[in-house]
């Protein structure tokens, strides 16, 4: 049973932390895939002047294959249901961002909750920073530094996928 989750928030809110702690909790046990949204279209990748780079530059998809890890670079957006399709074997699919994607969502804020995510979560990752006055009763709140709470919530909730 493979089952994906979605994590959203303004940036610097730690997404990527709890992704990263989440993740790392889960593998010893599960196969996890994370994919990662960019929507400014800001990241970089690989390293300029290595083969790789200069492949992507021409505008091709490119694959790096080595004997422990796959790599695959597009120029062509895809959606939710092709990159499944391509990564495959997992337990667990993490993705970070996409807030509009019908995947069961965990909003992560610090210092304050940015009400207008409320449409798009079913659950916040907060800290003690947080006032969670503003955060209706349908949104479940999750300690954003109790990583075991939010691997419990996404057991419970996760979308079969």
């Amino acid at each position: 049973m493979r089952k994906a989750v979605a994590f959203t928030g303004p940036s610097n809110s730690g997404k990527t932390t709890i992704i990263t702690k989440v993740a790392s909790m889960l593998i010893p046990n599960f196969k996890v895939a994370i994919i990662k949204n960019d929507p400014k279209d800001k990241a970089i990748f690989d390293i300029e002047g290595k083969d790789s780079y200069k492949f992507f530059q021409t505008g091709a998809e490119v694959v790096v294959t080595s004997p422990t890890r796959t790599t695959y670079f597009s120029h062509r957006h895809k959606e939710l249901d092709a990159i499944i399709k391509m990564i495959e074997d997992f337990d667990y699919l993490l993705v970070e961002g996409l807030k509009t994607l019908p995947l069961p969502r965990i909003g992560v804020f610090r210092s304050a909750v940015d009400e207008s995510y409320f449409a798009y979560i079913d659950a916040v990752a907060i800290d003690e920073s947080v006032d969670t006055s503003s955060i209706p009763s349908n949104i479940t709140i999750l300690d954003l530094n109790n990583p075991e709470m939010i691997i419990e919530w996404i057991e419970k909730h996760a979308k079969e996928v």
